[in-house]
């Protein structure tokens, strides 16, 4: 899943605000690069990011959505808001990227409505305080459980198993320590049935365990998405797709003998 960042404050430098031509122009270069879906967010979810209304979000993503359209790989859009998935779902969005899981009022409805597909993640807090003190008993068991009790209130919105991809949320409310664990023992997280997406493309703790700031983490976002991959996601979604295909292509040509 390859990045397409619309903000104009993102925390890993990436993000193309306003610039409708050239995120098009992203996007596009994603896909050659061997992305196999795009995910397109017009709100940052970094620690402390300060919220946008709904009519700025959609201002952002809707050009860029019909940019794309006919990009050839399934488009995805990052948002929580229920008026917002509402517009880009009828302006032909394949898929529903949300940090809050559909817990918005409104927002199973607006996903359940039409056929495509979502992502719910698991984030303690919101993005304003979720890094104040973030805190677990047991962070794999509590994150397992919210993402399994995620899934059921989408199965019983109606939205069809085959539509659900679950994300522990790296980085949301998290520190170090409970990040590693969860990549430690990601294969926990798949007992919820779903396929799994995980995230960890130049993010903080990427830069605590390297000292690197994010524009210099390609390594170790590549290292940490064939962990993620070897412990059973199914998808990880990157910045810096052409590297992380590589090893991915070096990673399947060693397992499939």
């Amino acid at each position: 899943m390859g990045i397409v960042n619309l903000t104009d404050d993102s925390f890993s430098g990436d993000g193309l605000g306003g610039d409708v031509e050239r995120a098009i122009a992203h996007g596009l270069r994603l896909v050659e690069e061997g992305a196999h879906i795009l995910d397109i967010g017009g709100e940052s979810s970094r620690p402390g990011a300060p919220a946008v209304s709904a009519r700025q979000e959609l201002a952002r993503v809707l050009p860029v959505l019909a940019g794309l359209r006919d990009c050839g790989v399934p488009l995805s859009v990052d948002t929580w808001k229920p008026e917002v998935m509402r517009e880009v779902l009828a302006a032909g969005a394949d898929m529903i990227n949300d940090i809050a899981a559909l817990q918005a009022p409104g927002a199973l409805e607006a996903v359940a409505a039409g056929g495509a597909g979502v992502c719910l993640m698991h984030m303690q807090g919101e993005p304003g305080n979720m890094q104040h003190a973030p805190h677990y008993a047991d962070v794999v068991n509590e994150v397992a459980e919210f993402l399994a009790r995620r899934v059921q209130a989408a199965l019983d919105a109606g939205i069809a198993a085959e539509r659900i991809v679950v994300d522990p949320g790296f980085g949301f409310g998290k520190t170090l320590e409970h990040n590693l664990t969860l990549l430690r023992q990601l294969p926990a997280l798949i007992a919820t049935g779903r396929p799994l997406l995980v995230g960890l493309s130049r993010k903080s703790m990427l830069g605590l365990l390297t000292g690197r700031p994010a524009g210099e983490r390609i390594y170790a976002s590549v290292a940490a998405a064939l962990l993620a991959l070897q412990r059973g996601a199914a998808l990880v979604r990157v910045h810096d797709v052409a590297a992380t295909r590589d090893v991915i292509a070096i990673w399947n040509a060693v397992e499939e003998h």
